[in-house]
């Protein structure tokens, strides 16, 4: 039977989102998750393939504003919610799929399309590189200690319910995101992500829980955790769940941190979402204790590599050549004069001779600053052309900071 693709229509979500818990092993997500996510969807953003009356493949696209290198928000489509049911793998569905929803990235004139994968390996061929990692730590609290800046004992600590206490963490949270690229800019209707907590899925912990931290009045920092409880034969032995923790000034961080890691009847606290260069590394006393893994996180595509590239700034002076290769997205195929500084940049076509070359998938690992083009080089990714021009765009390219991307979607 002839397969259908199609933009979603209202009445068909359930169906349409039951293949996608069908495609992530078939559990039901809670009513709570799935309202939550039916009314962030963007219906004329997002698509489907249909075999008779059935649905076989989805993907979304949230209309999202994502930080570049120099601050400024860049509209990006958050890709999302991408399946194919098991009878139907291998007949193509997942590139007719992508090639449509790129095209319609193009027509929407958004530069980049990001992504979260469950299998890191997918999205390559589709010009995804992978742009960002993520740090997860589990800090064994009897044997770390904090090193506290001056001023950490002046901060106030309250504790709040997370729902009375979400507009002063939202205000906190929006103005950390020009700090950082790779953070989003929170939409409407998101600031429910962060306080989202069916009871099925707390597997014996508590409810959520918020700490404020505040400054001469004013709320500075904020962290939102659970606890777990446990007992050993020696007494306690709980863990505190770290979902999320910002603060505007090293002192709240310092206190926040603090004061997760003191709370009575735990220890472990764990963090599955942490910048690879957390501060918090610098506060612990053995870094090994705490156990710090890191992986993949935001992948990144150039849908408009001139735009995406004139949209940010770079470290240092830059004036190269760059010659993209991108099969799935031939308008990108060619060569490009990158040139720009820390105030500003553009990017056009030119036939002058190439510098670099290099494909999508690496000018997309390398946009946010936190992998660097001569790595890539190293693995044989990036080519040098000219004598000196990989120094110069590689240090260009990088960022003060690592990107990281703060919540998932």
């Amino acid at each position: 039977m002839t397969t259908e693709l199609r933009v979603l229509r209202d009445a068909e979500f359930d169906t349409w989102y039951a293949n996608l818990e069908l495609a992530f092993g078939g559990v039901p997500e809670s009513p709570e998750e799935v309202a939550l996510w039916r009314e962030l969807t963007g219906f004329d953003r997002s698509i489907g393939v249909w075999d008779g009356g059935e649905t076989v493949g989805t993907t979304g696209a949230f209309a999202f504003r994502i930080t570049v290198p120099g601050g400024e928000q860049v509209p990006a489509a958050g890709v999302t919610m991408v399946s194919v049911r098991p009878t139907h793998r291998r007949r193509g569905l997942l590139r007719r799929m992508m090639r449509r929803q790129l095209d319609d990235v193009r027509a929407w004139g958004e530069p980049l399309a990001v992504l979260t994968a469950s299998e890191p390996d997918i999205y390559g061929r589709f010009g995804y590189g992978i742009a960002t990692h993520t740090m997860s730590v589990r800090i064994d609290t009897a044997r770390v200690r904090l090193s506290v800046p001056p001023g950490t004992d002046g901060v106030r600590l309250r504790l709040s319910k997370p729902g009375e206490a979400r507009d002063a963490c939202e205000a906190v949270y929006a103005r950390r995101v020009a700090a950082r690229p790779g953070m989003l800019a929170r939409q409407p209707g998101w600031e429910g992500l962060p306080l989202l907590d069916p009871a099925d899925n707390r597997e014996g912990a508590s409810p959520l829980q918020c700490v404020l931290a505040e400054e001469d009045g004013r709320t500075v920092g904020y962290a939102r955790y659970a606890v777990r409880p446990d007992w050993a034969a020696a007494g306690a032995n709980g863990t505190v769940l770290v979902r999320d923790a910002e603060a505007l000034t090293p002192a709240a961080y310092a206190a926040l941190w603090r004061y997760l890691t003191e709370i009575d009847l735990t220890s472990y606290v764990t963090a599955h979402n942490r910048p690879v260069d957390d501060p918090l590394l610098h506060l612990v006393s053995d870094v090994r204790r705490c156990e710090a893994r890191v992986k993949d996180s935001l992948h990144v595509r150039l849908v408009d590599v001139g735009a995406a590239l004139a949209a940010r700034t770079y470290r240092g002076a830059v004036d190269v050549v760059l010659d993209v290769a991108d099969d799935f997205c031939p308008w990108n195929a060619g060569r490009w004069r990158l040139t720009g500084d820390q105030k500003g940049a553009s990017c056009e076509r030119t036939e002058d001779a190439a510098d670099l070359a290099l494909s999508v998938r690496e000018l997309g690992s390398a946009y946010l600053g936190g992998v660097s083009l001569a790595a890539l080089a190293g693995a044989g990714r990036v080519r040098e052309l000219r004598e000196g021009a990989l120094e110069e765009a590689a240090t260009a390219f990088g960022s003060d900071v690592a990107p990281w991307l703060p919540h998932g979607f």
